[in-house]
């Protein structure tokens, strides 16, 4: 578990802890918090809590707030009991809260950063294998009135290659999810790429500058966290270093990405194709290019690589 700053919180086995949003982690009622209530003396459930309303489920006498894709601004952390000692992040991440605000107020931030390593990086190589054989596509070509039963006999020019030889660069790919992502390619005897301030070797991988791995990569992976330095960092000038024929793939944060650029690549033909289980706003707005690209060169997915069940129980106890 990351942690921010400052002060130790209080023992959690006389701690009260509300933990707001969880319909977030538990829509299909199948998690178990035991192992949360064991930990706490008390443990208070919130559905559907918005920022708004956070003030008014978190009371005086909680120690712990844990918070699922929530966001808490300042005026919130303002506002919170002086009882409250500890705010978890019951995910990766911290753009969600403002940890200044906190850190001055003397609450400690944390999140769980390894819950969801083995999913995301799942998540990752589908993409990588859906496109390798243009795995939507050929649904389309077979679906409703516009069926093409020609589809069994030809590929009519779609992408359909080996991955082995083929080259992944994972942009600030030294993280957990980052070097599993890597793991599972070089199984599928894919060259890895990784692009670092650091110049210290990575296992498996070849360490060069962001220009050099957009230049030489098929697929290109976003794992950076989302910061005032990152934010829409990927934009026309990245993609006009990519090959034509490369694929980019987001499973971290939308913000990464300037969209309305990489709609303009999209449509251009630019680059291949987009993977995106994240994107800016989530849903995209309804006159988003996204959904008339998603029937062309962009798989749209609704943030799903850290929802398998076993997952999603594997962040509940590791809160």
């Amino acid at each position: 578990m990351s942690t921010t700053s400052t002060k130790s919180p209080t023992s959690t086995e006389e701690a009260v802890c509300s933990l707001l949003n969880t319909d977030k982690l538990n829509w299909d009622g199948s998690l178990s918090f035991e192992c949360m209530k064991r930990a706490v003396s008390s443990l208070e459930l919130h559905e559907k809590t918005s920022m708004a309303q956070a003030l008014d489920k978190i009371h005086e006498g909680v120690n712990i707030v844990v918070t699922k894709e929530m966001e808490m601004d300042a005026s919130v952390i303002r506002g919170l009991p002086n009882s409250v000692r500890l705010i978890c992040e019951a995910g990766t991440g911290f753009n969600n809260i403002d940890c200044d605000a906190a850190k001055t107020r003397g609450i400690t931030v944390c999140n769980v950063p390894e819950y969801s390593t083995e999913a995301v990086a799942t998540m990752v190589m589908t993409f990588v294998l859906s496109f390798s054989s243009s795995l939507m596509q050929q649904q389309q070509k077979l679906w409703g009135a516009t069926a093409d039963k020609r589809a069994w006999a030809t590929l009519e020019g779609l992408s359909h290659f080996e991955l082995s030889g083929k080259t992944i660069g994972l942009i600030g790919g030294r993280g957990l999810i980052g070097s599993k992502v890597s793991e599972m390619a070089r199984i599928f005897g894919m060259k890895v790429l990784v692009s670092s301030r650091s110049s210290k070797p990575c296992e498996g991988a070849t360490v060069v500058s962001l220009e050099e791995l957009l230049r030489q990569s098929d697929f290109v992976s976003i794992h950076c966290p989302l910061n005032e330095e990152t934010r829409k960092s990927i934009g026309e000038e990245q993609f006009a270093l990519m090959k034509p024929t490369s694929f980019l793939i987001n499973t971290a944060r939308g913000g990464i990405i300037n969209e309305s650029e990489l709609c303009d690549a999209l449509e251009k033909d630019e680059i291949a194709g987009a993977g995106l289980d994240v994107q800016e706003n989530e849903p995209p707005a309804p006159d988003s290019r996204l959904w008339q690209l998603a029937q062309k060169n962009a798989i749209l997915t609704p943030h799903i690589g850290w929802q398998r069940r076993e997952t999603r129980q594997r962040l509940v106890d590791s809160v």
